[in-house]
């Protein structure tokens, strides 16, 4: 990986970055994720949350199917059924900042995605936006904004 020269990235729609890991793959939510969701839902924001969250060390998340080895609960046939108002976890992956080191990316990202070294290159500009919109949507999680 060098992020200088850019890195090619583009999502072939697998589904590995749906299903969970334990804590690494858990789908945290800002306020703002859960008011875009439960809008495109056309249902309360607490009814949502009731719905389709679950709450660890105090923070909101995605539900996971148990019976399908942690799945999102809106991944069906390996495809988001919620693409257009996913939470931003998923659509700044997988250039979250504790990704962006060389062991990470080819010993757990390039290895999972199949999307990494597909589609066109992204510049470095486009990565360090990826990783500060990641970083900042961190900050409002644990600060539940």
């Amino acid at each position: 990986m060098d992020i200088e020269k850019g890195i090619r990235f583009e999502c072939q729609g697998s589904g590995n970055c749906c299903v969970s890991r334990g804590t690494y793959g858990f789908v945290y939510l800002s306020k703002k994720d859960i008011k875009k969701l439960s809008d495109g839902f056309k249902i309360t924001e607490q009814n949502f949350v009731k719905n389709y969250c679950q709450k660890t060390d105090g923070f909101i998340h995605l539900k996971e199917l148990k019976k399908n080895n942690g799945n999102c609960i809106f991944l069906k046939d390996n495809k988001c059924t919620v693409y257009k108002s996913r939470p931003i976890q998923c659509r700044t992956w997988p250039f979250w900042p504790e990704n962006m080191n060389t062991k990470t990316w080819n010993n757990d990202i390039a290895k999972n995605c199949p999307g990494v070294g597909k589609g066109k290159v992204k510049t470095k500009k486009e990565i360090l936006k990826q990783v500060q919109i990641d970083y900042e949507n961190e900050l409002n999680i644990r600060n539940k904004n």
